[in-house]
């Protein structure tokens, strides 16, 4: 196929992969006839692998990612799907890369088409094809539309909300495709000017006093004590933090009482929420070793941290996606006879507390999800206060929950 070319759908269930000499990022849109998503869950990618009628796959780095659309499944309103793709290294563009996507009948693995973008260069991210509604049949474009500012003004451009945005009120405008390039059927979605206008705002601007829990910060004003639900981005200066960080936790016996015996872990995932490995006391380090535990308190006396995980983001390997911190109870003692029980991330290096989430409430469990880590298709970290009760004495039990709350 050549940019804006395009080929009816002969398979109701279609897959695209996108290969290239190094490792991409491959993400999908569910868009509705004004060009935009509906909502954020119509933005399909590794942290959020399924949407009404569209699938993401990950190859694990050995083989291509892959959107899977069954036209047959995809809701009433949706007249586009975009797949999009971007170096998975952070800064790196399409310089010398040469992107192939593969348009597959999803059934059989049959090739239906194949496409590579031209005269690609400075590009971080593209559109490379679209699968659109027309007339009532299915069909395929080649696009090849590039991005600088990569999958962050993809995103911008179809409506999908982006935090801590950048000064400029518009993304960057996309890269138009080669002068000359052949144009069969509809002209392709870089000639829509809806698709290079900025987009429109998400919401109306925050009130002042935003709702307890709302909203996304980062580092850049120091260490930030979250509320449940709340979310922080480990980004500092405008840079993620890609070093190696402690998760410390702690708790007091409540009111005078026993000493009470609480155990740390931190469950691994990858980007389907398949579970990885988890580390806790007894078995102090997973993933080869950038993630490791301090090892188990049985008292849960004295101050300070009383358990202590240490992960080191920059070698966390591909498939980590997503860790969730949790503390159980093996004794069976609940967590209302828990006081003072917390979590906070910790710079490694310096020892600067960088998060801290108190927990204030408590219920009569013998399990909680403290807090979550997910990398974000930017490749920075996000750290969210959970603080969600569970029925469980072992990290066994938290693996089923803790999946769900990625």
């Amino acid at each position: 196929m050549t940019p804006g070319s395009n080929i009816p759908l002969t398979a109701t269930r279609v897959a695209v992969d996108v290969a290239a000499p190094v490792r991409l990022d491959v993400s999908g849109l569910l868009l509705t006839a004004d060009g935009k998503v509906r909502s954020d869950d119509d933005f399909i990618f590794f942290n959020q692998p399924s949407g009404p009628g569209v699938t993401y796959q990950s190859g694990g780095g050995t083989t291509p990612d892959k959107i899977t659309v069954d036209t047959s499944a995809v809701p009433a309103g949706i007249e586009k799907i975009v797949v999009t793709a971007s170096p998975d290294a952070a800064g790196q563009t399409f310089q010398g890369v040469e992107p192939t996507a593969t348009i597959r009948n999803a059934d059989d693995a049959s090739v239906l088409a194949t496409f590579t973008p031209p005269q690609l260069g400075g590009e971080t991210a593209l559109v490379i094809v679209e699968v659109y509604l027309r007339n009532g049949a299915w069909k395929a474009r080649a696009v090849g539309q590039g991005y600088s500012n990569g999958l962050a003004g993809i995103a911008t451009d179809f409506g999908v909300s982006v935090e801590e945005p950048a000064p400029a009120a518009a993304a960057p405008a996309p890269m138009a495709p080669p002068v000359g390039a052949p144009v069969q059927g509809p002209p392709p979605p870089v000639a829509d000017p809806r698709l290079a206008a900025p987009a429109a705002p998400a919401a109306p601007p925050a009130p002042a006093a935003p709702a307890p829990g709302a909203g996304k910060i980062n580092l850049d004003k120091g260490r930030v004590n979250l509320q449940k639900n709340q979310t922080v981005s480990l980004v500092k200066g405008g840079k993620p933090l890609l070093s190696q960080v402690k998760m410390g936790l702690g708790w007091e016996p409540a009111y005078g009482g026993k000493d009470i015996d609480l155990d740390a872990s931190v469950i691994a995932y990858g980007p389907q929420r398949n579970h990885v490995d988890s580390c806790y006391f007894g078995k102090l380090s997973i993933v080869n070793g950038a993630i490791k535990h301090s090892g188990d308190n049985l008292t849960g006396e004295g101050g300070g941290d009383d358990e202590v995980i240490v992960v080191d983001l920059g070698r966390l390997p591909q498939e980590v996606t997503g860790l969730v911190f949790t503390v159980n109870s093996f004794s069976g003692q609940k967590f209302t006879q828990v006081a003072k029980a917390y979590c906070r991330l910790l710079d490694a290096a310096t020892g600067e507390e960088l998060v801290r989430f108190d927990l204030t409430n408590a219920e009569a469990q013998t399990g909680v999800m403290m807090a979550k880590m997910i990398k974000q298709f930017t490749g920075e970290w996000e750290m969210t206060a959970i603080g969600d009760f569970v029925k469980s004495r072992t990290v066994r039990g938290m693996v089923k929950p803790a999946a769900q709350a990625l």
